[in-house]
């Protein structure tokens, strides 16, 4: 095999391995301390890794069906401790935040439902879908569409002004997605 076939080959499955080793990953996050081999058992490990094998297959399935094309920025480790940073630190910050509000306007009864329409400025599809679930993760709003223009419609609980800016709705979490996946 060459060089130039050794890139294609890992072009071609980059998202396969990059989804295969996250599985794993967090199956064995999710499984440590329960066996006698280190934090697993020998069997645990085997099965963590027919797992993580089965999962990249299905999804390298329904990205293919999707038409997502990969990219190599899935294998780039900063992006995946820009991704933990992402959750642990800005996206659990606000989701603690708006959890507070949202438990302020259930009790006070001061809400004020809507749609609004935002621009994050994003250029992917895969960017559009990390800030929309990141949006409906965040209590108060939920994202409902998306249109061609890439504008992102979102039902928030409290609407202050008829044309919000995207950082009232959504904080920074545009930035971050921009740099994690586009």
């Amino acid at each position: 095999m060459t060089e130039v076939d050794g890139m294609e080959w890992i072009r071609r499955y980059e998202m396969s391995i990059s989804i295969g080793f996250f599985s794993l990953l967090v199956y064995l996050a999710l499984t440590a301390g329960s066996g006698g081999l280190i934090l697993w058992s020998f069997w645990e490990i085997s099965f963590g890794v027919v797992f993580a094998f089965l999962t990249a297959l299905g999804a390298k399935k329904l990205f293919e069906v999707a038409g997502v094309k990969p990219s190599l920025g899935f294998l780039n480790p900063v992006k995946w401790v820009g991704f933990i940073t992402y959750l642990l630190g800005p996206f659990l910050f606000q989701m603690a935040k708006a959890n507070l509000d949202v438990a302020y306007r259930v009790v006070t009864g001061n809400i004020k439902p809507g749609i609004v329409k935002i621009n994050p400025g994003l250029k992917t599809d895969f960017g559009l879908t990390m800030l929309a679930n990141s949006i409906t993760l965040t209590p108060g709003t939920l994202s409902v569409d998306v249109d061609g223009d890439k504008n992102l419609y979102v039902h928030w609980l409290w609407v202050k002004d008829k044309e919000p800016r995207t950082e009232d709705v959504c904080s920074n979490f545009p930035k971050w997605v921009r740099w994690l996946a586009e």
